[in-house]
């Protein structure tokens, strides 16, 4: 490990000393056996999952425009919506056909995909591109109010009600996965694979396409990727597209695990996406990936840990509680994030 390194970030190495330490401890004195902590931590990584998937589009459109899109847990949504409506209308919901099921999810997810491309492509033309030049404040007040806007959109067409996804993946001791120490239902096998592929997809997508290749230039410097020959407003729209439909796939996993969406469904997960963005440090697609993962793991380990460690009776509730408080501790060792922000040059 490079000294200079280990000098700059030996507040951050201290901290996650101490926090492993404490789960050694915890895990040797817990009064609870391996099969809670087990489950705990398969929970965590399904939660986790679709936070990176949703930060990724956060972290994706910073790095280039520098501008937060505070609508984007609104897209998450839309996908989701897009999702049930395959779902339920095309392939009869509840009572589809066994043969139908793959291809059912994988319409739905196509379906996800392009309903939040589709709106995120007006709401860049209409809400952010006349902004683009302006001060920062006026692009991020321009995402709340579309934020607003879609939320009391999609409240007015359900009327306020609950829409139920079809349990297509059945619960239960039948249905998972035996694993020694606990059980894994099939649904979070298919979440957490589904989600860490498109994550790794969209890493070579970045990394090794011609497309993914203009989206860094047009982030490292968007005047100069102009005069090279690249169309800086495809880009652009691209990478809203991108992460857009990444929130979408994501509103569908969402439903398909927890059985339910409503119009106000996007307003937690999408802030903590954010948080997840900003953890791993925004406009790091890596970093975006680990940081879900790490809020998710946080909302369920790490309260059960502080339950255990110091006798505490925190409830659910005290889940985001932990999840920010994780946030804070890493940003006062390390403002950038953990593996450090990356954005373009604001034109």
């Amino acid at each position: 490990m490079d000294s200079t390194w280990a000098k700059r970030n030996a507040p951050l190495l201290a901290g996650l000393a101490i926090a492993v330490a404490a789960i050694v401890y915890t895990a040797f004195t817990s009064s609870k056996d391996e099969t809670f902590w087990a489950d705990q931590f398969f929970n965590g990584l399904t939660i986790g999952s679709l936070y990176a998937l949703i930060a990724l589009g956060y972290t994706m459109v910073y790095g280039v425009l520098r501008m937060i899109n505070f609508a984007h847990g609104e897209i998450f949504m839309v996908g989701a919506f897009a999702g049930w409506i395959v779902l339920k209308e095309v392939f009869g919901g509840d009572g589809m056909a066994d043969a139908l099921i793959v291809p059912a999810i994988l319409v739905a997810m196509l379906a996800a995909a392009a309903a939040s491309a589709g709106a995120i492509v007006v709401i860049e033309r209409v809400a952010y591109r006349p902004l683009r030049n302006a001060p920062r404040l006026a692009p991020l007040i321009s995402a709340i109010g579309v934020s607003i806007f879609l939320q009391n959109l999609f409240l007015r067409l359900t009327e306020g009600r609950v829409k139920v996804y079809p349990r297509i993946f059945p619960q239960g001791p039948s249905e998972s996965i035996d694993l020694g120490i606990t059980q894994v239902d099939y649904i979070q096998i298919f979440l957490i694979g589904s989600s860490l592929l498109l994550m790794g997809a969209l890493y070579v997508f970045v990394q090794r396409t011609r497309a993914g290749t203009a989206i860094r230039a047009v982030a490292e410097d968007r005047d100069v990727a102009a005069l090279m020959g690249i169309n800086a407003n495809r880009v652009i729209v691209l990478t809203f597209v991108v992460g857009a439909a990444l929130a979408g796939v994501a509103g569908v996993m969402y439903g398909l695990w927890l059985l339910s969406i409503k119009g106000t469904m996007g307003f937690l997960p999408g802030i903590k996406a954010f948080t997840a963005a900003v953890l791993g440090g925004i406009g790091n697609i890596p970093g975006a990936m680990i940081g879900g993962l790490l809020i998710g793991l946080s909302e369920t380990l790490g309260r059960e840990w502080l339950n255990e460690l110091f006798g505490l009776g925190l409830g659910n509730q005290w889940k985001d509680v932990v999840a920010f408080f994780v946030l804070i501790a890493v940003l006062l060792f390390r403002p950038t994030g953990l593996l450090g922000e990356k954005v373009g040059k604001r034109a």
